[in-house]
């Protein structure tokens, strides 16, 4: 689906959006499992292992911020990352055995859809080497209004990690007051129709403002990874770990390379999202504004 020069465009930028990647019956069949699992979310009061929540959330009005881990709580997530579309354009930038990390759904609802502060997946899962890249599957068109995925266009190139602490404790999200080095007016909008993608590289500075137009925008994320990656943090289950393959063969030589690594700890105070970890940022970038009701 992708040629060398879209190739070459990844390499340099760090992110690359691809066109018609999944087809209209896929995206309504994840259309309705998603709405499925958000009907499920009333009576949930608090976190838990399948949600997490907008802060407007109520038992009687749910509203679901992201559903955390979907490929486990419906195999119809791993079938679409598995898809031969799919596959084609990550073995075009990972190479031919690759592996799935996790995977997130973010739901952007509109008028209170939560942003996402300036990260570095790395900051969260250094790995021996970084072949590793998020896709974003667009479930919904993407447009400027509702909350796209912003990335800072080759930044992965500057060979460093950012802070992503905050007195000494990772909060996931980096201080926009102390990254001189980024210039965030010059970031770049992933946009597109539904059954688009978006692939960054993992060391991709990123983030999104809060939909606050009248169009949802649910993002399914993919975290994949060469299989040569292995993990230095959270590795617990061998046998888990390579049932996580989507192409390809498993090794069990981790090739190490020269990359910066920061750990992400102690761990945050709130945990259980991205969303919780970065509760603790003082100076945000995005403002939230209130949620209509």
């Amino acid at each position: 689906m992708i040629n060398e020069k879209d190739v070459a465009s990844y390499r340099e930028n760090g992110y690359l959006v691809v066109e018609n990647v999944l087809d209209a019956a896929t995206l309504a069949r994840m259309r309705q499992s998603i709405a499925d699992l958000v009907a499920k979310a009333a009576g949930v009061k608090t976190h838990n292992e399948v949600y997490d929540l907008e802060p407007t959330h109520t038992p009687e009005h749910p509203r679901v911020r992201r559903i955390k881990t979907p490929h486990k709580v419906d195999p119809l997530f791993l079938e679409v990352v598995k898809q031969p579309g799919m596959i084609s354009v990550l073995k075009a930038l990972l190479g031919k055995d690759i592996r799935l990390h996790g995977s997130k759904l973010n739901v952007k609802a509109p008028k209170y859809g939560s942003p996402v502060e300036w990260h570095q997946d790395w900051a969260f899962y250094p790995h021996t080497n970084d072949d590793i890249l998020a896709i974003g599957v667009m479930l919904d068109d993407v447009e400027l209004e509702n909350g796209p995925l912003l990335v800072m266009p080759g930044s992965h190139r500057i060979n460093k990690v950012w802070d992503h602490h905050l007195d000494g404790r990772f909060c996931g999200a980096m201080d926009p007051t102390k990254t001189p080095e980024l210039d965030y007016s010059k970031a770049v909008p992933c946009v597109g129709k539904a059954g688009s993608c978006s692939f960054h590289h993992v060391r991709l500075v990123h983030g999104s403002a809060q939909n606050t137009s009248e169009k949802p925008r649910q993002l399914l994320l993919y975290e994949c990874t060469a299989a040569d990656a292995w993990p230095l943090v959270n590795f617990k289950d061998l046998d888990e770990f390579n049932s996580r393959m989507i192409c390809g063969e498993p090794t069990l030589e981790p090739r190490t390379e020269k990359v910066p690594i920061r750990m992400p700890f102690p761990p945050a105070l709130a945990q259980g999202s991205i969303y919780e970890n970065q509760t603790a940022l003082r100076n945000r970038f995005f403002d939230i504004k209130a949620a209509a009701t």
